[in-house]
Parts: structure tokens; C-alpha cells; sequence
């Protein structure tokens, strides 16, 4: 989700319970920065994503998204955020190369990792044998894989913040004004923010019965295995939710108003002991 512009102080704020902390310099080169950018490419909103964490630079990230916000979606990286970059779409290769890919993100851009892939040949004969290729991947490219792959698994929204309008745009819900509170510690009520996988595979009569404009993505409590911590802050006047799958991922909303948010700050690398942990 991000955090948006015009919410940029006080969501900065609210996520400083999770650890996610800007220095005044960077905050106030941020804010100025997404009111240029959003500008500058006419942006319909524009968001402050986060930060992947390199061994030399850090990457700001911040993500416009036109009338679409579910496909429209362009990600930009600075490392000292005043000069911005465009980062292109990962391709195939490059989200599959960034899967096996070893080591930290440095914080050059044209840095290269040597991906070394094995295949299995004649897999069904008594000779079978591994064959090994080595590639290249620039780290700009495992960037924008490595973004695209945290966007699939952790990127939630609250049920009813976002509709699906008649024309297929998915956009804000200006109607939305937020979860109770009891619904607000609750898996159910949080959708990831990308295209539904296991909504497409239930029965037709099952996807007949649900509200289209409203539930048209897939609820994360339906996650194997579940990566999601829930907490309640001041007293129960904010909810936070983390993924344990991408640590460093956290989403906050504040029950019964329309204001929630999320921000990644990590090093870039997904926690495969999950499934060990639950």
C-alpha cells in the first residue's frame, strides 16, 4: 500500500511502533520529493513504499499509481531521496534468477550477481545428470524483482477500502471509514493488494455469493502457511499487522477511520524458515 503524500507525517509517525524510522533530513526530502514526482509523471496518487536495506546504500522506494491502482503501478528508487530513478517491471529471467540469487543488496545499481541455476537432463533415463548454468543479474533488475515478490506476499489493504468499479478499475473506496474494532484484529478482514490466485480457484457458485465490488481479492488468512503477526497499540486505538515472511514489512490502520497504511524496511530477503516457525 504505501503511505500517501498528503498522510506522510503522521503515518511516518505511527509506524515508528514497528522500528520503521527516518532521520528529519530524510523526511523532509521525501515529503518534497513525492509532491515533484507526482507531478512530474501525473501521478493519481503517489506513495512512499520503503526502504531496502544495502551493505554500502540504502534504496528509497516510492510507487505511483494511476486510475488503476491494482495494475497501474510504477516503482521509483533513490539513494539519497532527492534523485530519482524509474525502475522497469521485472521480466521472467529476472524474477526467476532473483529466487536463487545469494548475498545482500549493495546499494550500486549496475552491481552484478552470478546466479548459478541447476537443471536436471534426461530425468527419466539412469544417466540422468545436473547440468549448471551461471547468469548474470544486475542488482537494478533483482531490485524490481525483489519489490514485485514482496508486493505478491505482504501488501494487504483493509475489506472495503478499495472497490472494483463497473469499468474494472480497482480504486479508493471514498466511502470507507474503516474497520471496527473487533474486526480490525482479524485475518479475514485483509485482502492482498495484487491479482487474486486462490479467489480464481473457488467453485463459481462459491465466487456468485460474494460482493464483486467489494470482494474481488484474495483474504490473507487463507495464507500456507500464515505469516501474520496482529497487534493492538494504544490500547486498542491502532492495529499493527507484520509479515513474517518478508520481515520488515508493517501495516497499520487506525479502527473506524479511513486511515491505514503500510511501509517495508528490510534487507530485501524473504524469512524462508516460516513454515518452521508456525
Amino acid at each position: 500500500m504505501g503511505i500517501e503524500a498528503k498522510d506522510f507525517g503522521l503515518d511516518v509517525d505511527l509506524l515508528a511502533f514497528s522500528g520503521i524510522v527516518f532521520s528529519p533530513e530524510q523526511r523532509a526530502s521525501l515529503q518534497t520529493s513525492l509532491v515533484i514526482l507526482k507531478e512530474q509523471y501525473k501521478f493519481k496518487t503517489i506513495h512512499l513504499w520503503g526502504k531496502i536495506l544495502g551493505i554500502t546504500d540504502d534504496y528509497f522506494i516510492v510507487q505511483g499509481r494511476q486510475k488503476d491502482e491494482l495494475k497501474e503501478r510504477q516503482f521509483l528508487y533513490s539513494k539519497n531521496c532527492i534523485e530519482w530513478n524509474m525502475l522497469n517491471a521485472a521480466d521472467d529471467e529476472a524474477k526467476e534468477l532473483s529466487l536463487l540469487c545469494q548475498g545482500r543488496f549493495t546499494g550500486d545499481p549496475s552491481h552484478e550477481f552470478e546466479v548459478t541455476k541447476y537443471t536436471i537432463v534426461n530425468e527419466n533415463t539412469e544417466d540422468e545428470n545436473v547440468d549448471e548454468n551461471k547468469s548474470q543479474l544486475r542488482e537494478e533488475e533483482r531490485l524490481a524483482a525483489v519489490l514485485w515478490k514482496i508486493e505478491q506476499d505482504a501488501l494487504i489493504i483493509p475489506r472495503g477500502s478499495y472497490v472494483l468499479q463497473p469499468n474494472g478499475n480497482v480504486e479508493r473506496n471514498r466511502t470507507f471509514e474503516g474497520l471496527t474494532v473487533t474486526e480490525a484484529g482479524k485475518l479475514t478482514n485483509y485482502f492482498h493488494f495484487r491479482e487474486p490466485i486462490q479467489l480464481q480457484q473457488k467453485s463459481l457458485i462459491h465466487r456468485a455469493a460474494l460482493d464483486k465490488s467489494v470482494h474481488f481479492l484474495d483474504t490473507i488468512d487463507e495464507d500456507i502457511p500464515k505469516g501474520w503477526s496482529v497487534q493492538y497499540e494504544r490500547g486498542s486505538g491502532l492495529i499493527q499487522i507484520r509479515s513474517l515472511q518478508w520481515l520488515g514489512m508493517a501495516f497499520f490502520h487506525i479502527p473506524e477511520t479511513n486511515r491505514f497504511g503500510s511501509l517495508y524496511c528490510g534487507i530485501g530477503e524473504e524469512n524462508k524458515d516460516l513454515p518452521f516457525m508456525l
